[in-house]
């Protein structure tokens, strides 16, 4: 295997980098831009910048050591790229491997040499029977390659152009037989303004200038949030891209963070209204807009079933005292984007929601971190705005306001005395799934998809002290920093493939399936800790041991395999040997039937140990059982199938 000196470390496996309080100069007060409080230059003679001297970082050497992760401290970095399509209907499985040895290069229009890939990627779309489209995939060589170089100095200018492309050195297509129908930017469009109707939240259409165009951006926000006041994040050139590209969880997610500023409000909801369906016009929203646009951008508003449109301008520069790890304090200056125009409040919202100032925040002073108590919004909301919907046609919108009298249940003590209470069921989410036609592990945060916390879901609450409030204790609970108070729960069972697909989806990538369970079912005493039937599902590669954290930690088996299956990007180049002398494989695999189902295998081995965390193993070779215990994982039994291991029938 053809290896090269890590370009980012020369070798060395770590690197010097300037220290942070560099880019401030030697000023324990200074601006954010570089300069000190004098508008002086922040550095010494020809412009270097001097380090603080104070630093609790570099102790005013001006550099820290920092080990290379791009080669995990190792100093080298294979020159190998490995591209594999995987056909999640079928298991067929097809790979390329890219070497030095084994590029054609070809002259660029806009200059230099490069191996063109992407003709490569469909090739192996078509032969694992793949339907989904491939993205662009070019590697570039350096600028001192010529076809008439010696053949060793073409060779190692080629590796290094391999080695700085396999980042990762495992690229996996994961698709399906048939691809995906493209999306109709009217039709979703429509369903993202019905989503808003029905959760009571505004769809930002924004366009922000970017060089010498607009990027646009779909997203949902609560109602009074302020306009995002950064660079712009989207890559969509256009809206029917961006409508594209963006579904009801991608608007969603950072909801949170957006909301953090905006002002709380009650939330009033007519019942009898009905909810008329959308017909928006995608191609004159993005006109109004584009006529709307300023040098910072415009928006268009859909709010109370109509469009509001806006264009956004800069506001007065606001100053703010941030504290730096390195023990400087920077004066940072940021200009807010303002609307023109304010569209009008909504009918369905009421008065404020009562708060307090957060006990745990300087208000003179801001920091890099997040504060814990109140999420960084510096306000302790009294109530907690509770939203539970199907994201199709039902809503249920709850109100817990602290200070409420209810009848709350005993139903232990905790370890140092703390009494543990359970509400009544309008503050069990678990209790309204049944509403929906879903189940209490079902449930999850909207935004993210985070799961909800068993006592949050089932409505205990441990008592800090006796006569404590419970339903402020379970306000506190559901998390701080809450975006206008409002926590938006979605009913959704989740719907991925089963189980057994995974399995031969891992077998045909020749990794191991590793499927973690843990039975709580006949645990009903720890009212505070998660109970039901945990599971985590991963791959790994096949030479990767068992780890004692390997516990199951996902309320039920549909959201493990959701998890699995969204971070295979991440998980897939993980699987890579991290000695950079050891190739990359090169998984190839025919269609292949599906194996046995596993899932009444692993219950059963479950119940029969009911309390104790179970790992299980699945591989080509078969599959081994472990069981952890205050030692860590302990193999008990291995086998060429889950029915036939551990005496199961």
């Amino acid at each position: 295997m053809t290896t090269v000196d890590c370009p980012d470390c020369d070798g060395m496996t770590f690197r010097l980098d300037p220290c942070r309080c560099t880019h401030y100069g030697n000023r324990l007060l200074a601006d954010d831009d570089g300069n000190d409080n004098d508008n002086g230059p922040a550095g010494g003679a020809g412009g270097r910048r001097e380090p603080y001297r104070g630093c609790a970082f570099c102790r005013g050497a001006g550099t820290v050591a920092v080990a290379c992760h791009c080669c995990g401290r190792r100093g080298r970095r294979r020159a190998q790229l490995v591209l594999t399509v995987a056909n999640l209907d079928t298991g067929a499985v097809a790979s390329h491997e890219v070497v030095p040895d084994d590029l054609d290069p070809q002259w660029c229009l806009a200059g230099g040499w490069a191996v063109e890939l992407t003709p490569r990627l469909r090739e192996l779309a078509a032969e694992a029977g793949v339907g989904d489209t491939v993205d662009p995939l070019t590697v570039r060589l350096p600028a001192s390659w010529r076809p008439d170089l010696p053949a060793a100095e073409r060779h190692e200018l080629a590796a290094r152009a391999v080695a700085e492309a396999a980042r990762p050195a495992w690229r996996v297509l994961v698709g399906r037989s048939a691809a995906p129908p493209p999306v109709d930017p009217a039709r979703r469009l429509a369903r993202l303004c019905a989503v808003a109707d029905l959760l009571l939240l505004d769809l930002v259409v924004e366009a922000r200038r970017h060089g010498g165009g607009l990027r646009w951006a779909v997203r949902y926000e609560v109602p009074g949030s302020p306009v995002p006041d950064g660079p712009p994040e989207s890559r969509f050139t256009d809206l029917a891209a961006g409508l594209a590209g963006t579904d009801v969880a991608d608007a969603l997610a950072g909801l949170g963070e957006r909301g953090r500023d905006a002002p709380a409000r009650m939330l009033s909801p007519d019942p009898l209204r009905p909810l008329i369906p959308a017909t928006p016009d995608v191609a004159e929203v993005a006109r109004r807009v584009r006529a709307d646009c300023t040098a910072s951008g415009a928006q268009a508003v859909w709010r109370d079933g109509r469009w509001w449109h806006t264009a956004l301008h800069a506001g007065e520069p606001v100053e703010t005292l941030v504290e730096q790890p390195t023990g400087q304090v920077v004066r940072r200056t940021r200009v807010p984007l303002r609307r023109s125009v304010e569209p009008p409040d909504p009918p369905w919202l009421g008065e404020p929601v009562p708060s307090r100032h957060c006990p745990d925040c300087r208000p003179a002073r801001s920091s890099v971190l997040t504060c814990t108590t109140c999420g960084g919004a510096r306000r302790l909301h009294q109530a907690a705005l509770v939203t539970l919907t199907d994201l199709r046609h039902r809503v249920v919108h709850l109100t817990w306001r602290t200070g409420t009298p209810e009848a709350a249940s005993a139903v232990s003590v905790r370890p140092g005395g703390r009494a543990v209470v359970r509400l009544p069921d309008r503050y069990r989410l678990g209790a309204w799934a049944a509403v929906f036609g879903v189940r209490p592990e079902d449930l999850a945060e909207a935004d993210g998809g985070h799961d909800i916390p068993p006592d949050v879901r089932e409505g205990y609450v441990a008592l800090p002290w006796a006569g404590a409030d419970p339903v402020g204790e379970q306000v506190r609970a559901v998390g701080p920093g809450l975006p206008a108070a409002r926590l938006l729960v979605t009913a959704v069972r989740p719907d991925p493939p089963p189980l057994a697909e995974l399995l031969r989806l891992a077998l045909g990538l020749d990794l191991a399936l590793v499927v973690n369970v843990l039975d709580l079912r006949r645990h009903p005493a720890g009212a505070m800790r998660a109970h039901g039937v945990l599971w985590s599902v991963e791959l790994r590669s096949p030479a990767a041991p068992v780890h004692p954290d390997d516990l199951p930690c996902r309320p039920s088996l549909e959201a493990a395999v959701a998890h699995c299956l969204d971070g295979l990007d991440v998980a897939l180049p993980e699987t890579v040997p991290a000695d950079p002398g050891v190739p990359v494989p090169v998984p190839r695999s025919a269609p292949r039937p599906l194996p046995p189902d596993p899932v009444p295998g692993l219950r059963r081995l479950a119940a029969q140990h009911a309390g104790l965390p179970f790992s299980v193993r699945f591989t080509r070779g078969g599959c081994a059982i472990y069981r952890h215990d205050d030692d860590g994982p302990r193999l008990l039994v291995e086998g060429t199938d889950l029915p036939r291991v551990g005496g199961l029938p």
